[in-house]
């Protein structure tokens, strides 16, 4: 498949459901994204009922997103160096234990404000820890032609949950209290944990060590960095999220003061946004082919901050959930885009760490929006707080248009393997470093420009792979011999930067290549420290055009 083939995008929206393995654990998350609707229902209404304090209200859904701000991070790392199904199987037996915790004091009547707070960040931690992983397996369980349909089946599982499951969370409040919402979230956790464990991914042996969790850790942050598409995601990320944290933070306010309506109520209306949502997953495969993801996310940005400030302005049921519904649309419509975007921008090695800092900046843009609109509602009332969030997610996604999600789809991340292994009289120690690799190129004054573009473009691949520094100089005593040099911390990490490169940094090498002038390739070396900090450097002649 080429680079930018509709069908990474564009396949049979039903065909990943032909996986075995997705379609058991598609069920099974399903189940257990409505016992967790249940949960935020139940613990959202108790709060409400318990206080009449709007910002602590709010502080319930903070609490659930506020870990995924804190450990997504981690969580993606260690995803990235150990055994995902065996660490997945784990998150999920830490929450069926918290869920059952928090159903056991609301029957024995000891759950309190500030316990269900903490017990719903420990169930949120868990959802922290697992969502990096369960997003990096996506790849292992699709071909990439199904990975955008893939994505949308597990936005639209969410959201037929959402659909469902307020309303069955709302009917079991009313009918039989919140301990029984609390139990039914527990039970919901083992089918995942039975999917997880018959689950047999295939196993690829590394060729190289794992990397330690400070080398992983400020590896993922160093591409991101260097990673202008992927950065284009995390940017409308924060600008949507922020303020469309306002509905579902403000929304059992609104049904209990100014609705004077019950838990049934705040149920149906959060259940007309995953009704809403899963009407717009339908219609996504049939828009992505007439639009890019960039004009789907503005259209469907303003559609939501239209949708919220028309909540704010009408105190009728009915047309709050009509509202609702295109609120619904919008949001899958835009997280889908995003989401799709950003598994398209990372490379295999780097999935989990990457996909943890998208997951990060949601819960970011969620945990800070709610307490902002929460404590805006407590001191000017819901109304004058959903229009001001409603005014600022129109301005913002105005603002965000620079930044571009399309090429995204357009980006070829297949490993090439196209480094030859240096040759060494002595293999060096994994250990020792600082490396230097030199490349030399002899460049015609005509295709300097070229050169010094091509030149910046590859120096951010190098960084995003692992150097540490990177340069481009000229020598000035022979104008047109030109010299690119980076540093890798130590051998094993120059190793590892054989193994990260891609068909994209294939082609790139190769455009540089034409521009060299002489039969012979760039001339490439490789010196090597005597220990971490030695200033001695031996040379390694690398055989053929790589570093």
């Amino acid at each position: 498949m080429q680079p930018g083939d509709a069908s990474a995008v564009d396949a049979d929206p039903w065909s990943p459901l032909r996986q075995t393995t997705f379609r058991a654990l598609w069920l099974a998350v399903l189940v257990g994204n409505i016992g967790t609707w249940v949960h935020d229902v139940a613990a959202a209404w108790v709060m409400a009922e318990t206080t009449s304090s709007p910002l602590m209200v709010a502080a319930v859904q903070s609490a659930t997103t506020l870990p995924v701000v804190l450990f997504a991070l981690v969580a993606g790392t260690l995803a990235d160096s150990i055994d995902r199904r065996r660490y997945l199987i784990l998150a999920q037996l830490w929450m069926l234990s918290v869920a059952t915790l928090l159903a056991l004091l609301a029957q024995l009547d000891m759950l309190g404000p500030w316990s269900l707070l903490a017990l719903t960040f420990a169930l949120g931690t868990g959802a922290a820890m697992a969502m990096p992983a369960q997003a990096a397996i996506m790849p292992e369980l699709v071909p990439r032609p199904q990975l955008a349909s893939a994505i949308s089946l597990n936005s639209a599982g969410m959201n037929i949950a959402r659909s469902i499951g307020p309303a069955i969370g709302g009917v079991i409040l009313a009918q039989a209290g919140p301990a029984l919402a609390f139990a039914l979230n527990a039970l919901s956790f083992v089918g995942v944990i039975l999917v997880l464990w018959r689950w047999q991914p295939v196993k690829i042996a590394p060729d190289l060590p794992r990397e330690s969790f400070v080398v992983g850790l400020r590896a993922g942050i160093r591409f991101a960095w260097q990673a202008p598409v992927f950065q284009s995601v995390l940017a409308k990320a924060i600008t949507f999220f922020l303020f469309a944290s306002a509905i579902p933070a403000l929304l059992p306010v609104l049904v209990r003061s100014e609705l004077a309506a019950g838990p049934g109520t705040f149920g149906l209306l959060l259940g007309c946004i995953g009704i809403g949502a899963v009407g717009g997953t339908l219609l996504l495969p049939r828009l992505r082919r007439n639009h890019d993801g960039d004009a789907l996310v503005l259209v469907a940005t303003l559609a939501c901050a239209l949708a919220t400030i028309g909540v704010a302005c009408t105190r009728s049921t009915l047309l709050i959930g009509l509202l609702l519904l295109v609120f619904g649309s919008g949001w899958i419509t835009v997280l889908s885009s995003l989401q799709v975007a950003a598994q398209l921008s990372v490379p295999g090695w780097v999935r989990a760490r990457a996909l943890s800092l998208y997951i990060m900046v949601f819960a970011l843009g969620m945990a800070l929006g709610s307490l902002a609109w929460g404590a805006l509602a407590q001191r000017m009332g819901v109304t004058i707080a959903l229009a001001t969030a409603a005014l600022g997610a129109a301005n913002m996604a105005l603002v965000a248009r620079r930044f571009r999600l399309g090429a995204s789809e357009l980006l070829d991340f297949t490993p090439s393997a196209h480094w030859p292994q240096p040759l060494a009289v002595e293999p060096p120690a994994h250990e020792r470093g600082p490396v230097m690799v030199i490349i030399e190129y002899n460049i015609a004054n005509e295709d300097r420009s070229r050169f010094l573009a091509l030149g910046r473009e590859l120096g951010r691949t190098r960084r995003r792979d692992g150097a540490i520094d990177w340069h481009l100089v000229e020598d000035i005593s022979q104008p047109g011999i030109w010299l690119e040099y980076f540093l890798v911390p130590t051998w094993l990490q120059h190793l590892r930067q054989h193994h990260r490169t891609t068909a994209d940094d294939q082609r790139l090498q190769q455009q540089l290549r034409d521009l060299h002038r002489g039969q012979r390739a760039p001339r490439v070396r490789h010196f090597i420290g005597d220990g971490k900090h030695a200033a001695a450097m031996a040379p390694h002649e690398h055989p053929e055009p790589a570093a």
